[in-house]
């Protein structure tokens, strides 16, 4: 029983050290393969809400955000 509860605390470090790492990257989650977009569906953006110029004006802001940081 207690390699259970060992396990169990060793994952819910795991799933809290990820979601601050998240919090603080300040980009949305993306998945690895593209998703629908990757088989050519075009779908809602959760947080564009399905408006195109919306997501690239996000994308934008989020690149030079990040060569800010780089510069530094």
């Amino acid at each position: 029983m207690s390699i259970v509860l060992v396990v169990f605390a060793v994952m819910l470090l795991i799933v809290l050290v990820m979601s601050v790492g998240v919090m603080f990257a300040g980009k949305p989650i993306s998945g690895s393969c593209g998703g629908l977009s990757a088989i050519g569906m075009k779908s809602a953006c959760d947080v564009c809400s399905g408006k195109d110029k919306e997501c690239e004006r996000k994308k934008r802001k989020i690149a030079l955000k990040q060569l800010e940081q780089s510069e530094q």
